[in-house]
């Protein structure tokens, strides 16, 4: 087994090979002055399986058209077997046809990736789980909130209250409270299906003079983070912190969340940014050691 280092994600892959004892594959990337991806393998897969680390967050559709020529490069180069390890999975979310005339763009980037090689798929809390059965080859989720509230643990958190944005999500706030210790709850949310907008209540939070962790899968827009903060306030929490699996953060969405009240703003390296503090490496080596061993 052999790690390649997908451009969006090569410090994420060096960090996995070094976990999992694993030699890496270097890339030679770059675009043409058209716009066009190039990438070259810069060392032997031959007989080898093969780990692809790369993430497909924003500009997903270039990330996405390298992950698919790595692939296809692997598989011409002599790979066995091709794994994709996909930390933020571009399109998960439009895994659905809500209008006439749409298709399903997940499914689409699935069929993509099987016939560019890819025989197996791993990705990180995936928005809908259920978005993996559209895919015609071994696709699983692994789940980073554990690690995330490990962060909070040593930063002197243990007991902190885990929130969920929404009843939805309360699994995420169960999972992080397994580790926390303290509790655990959810909002309340209602968003209307014609404007879009949310509204939420706190009802029946005991968060006073208590940390307080909004936990969630995504941030794009922060809107629902602040939100929260806002209702957190009201009730009297210590402190907040949120954190998220995937910082997607669009435009001012950070600052937005700071300006909010909310202390500090913690994700992944799935999206690398200054925010991404919680490496995946350690969930992903774990993963491929289940993966080698099976």
């Amino acid at each position: 087994m052999k790690v390649v280092l997908g451009p969006a994600s090569r410090e994420l892959g060096e960090k996995t090979a070094e976990l999992s004892g694993l030699e890496t594959v270097g890339v030679a990337y770059k675009a043409f002055p058209d716009g066009e991806s190039y990438v070259r393998l810069e060392g032997s897969v031959r007989d080898e399986h093969v780990v692809i680390v790369q993430t497909t967050s924003a500009p997903q559709d270039s990330r996405l058209m390298q992950l698919a020529f790595l692939a296809g490069a692997s598989k011409r180069n002599g790979a066995c077997k091709v794994t994709a390890v996909v930390p933020y999975l571009g399109y998960a979310r439009q895994d659905k046809m809500f209008l006439e005339g749409e298709g399903v763009s997940v499914e689409t980037v699935a069929c993509m990736l099987n016939a560019a090689g890819v025989d197996s798929l791993v990705t990180v809390n995936i928005h809908a789980e259920a978005a993996l059965k559209k895919f015609p080859f071994p696709a699983k989720t692994l789940s980073a909130i554990p690690l995330l509230a490990e962060y909070f643990v040593e930063k002197g958190y243990g007991k902190a209250f885990a929130l969920a944005p929404d009843k939805g999500a309360m699994y995420i706030a169960e999972q992080a409270q397994r580790v926390l210790g303290g509790g655990a709850g959810h909002l309340e949310k209602k968003r209307d299906r014609y404007t879009g907008q949310t509204t939420q209540t706190g009802e029946g939070l005991k968060v006073k003079g208590q940390p307080v962790i909004i936990f969630d899968d995504i941030i794009s827009t922060g809107g629902t983070i602040v939100g929260a903060a806002k209702i957190l306030r009201e009730l009297g929490a210590a402190n907040i912190f949120t954190a998220c699996v995937h910082p997607v953060l669009v435009g001012d969405a950070e600052q937005r969340i700071l300006g909010a009240g909310v202390d500090e703003v913690v994700g992944t390296d799935s999206v690398p940014s200054h925010v991404s503090k919680v490496s995946l490496a350690p969930l992903i080596a774990k993963a491929l050691k289940a993966q080698e061993s099976g």
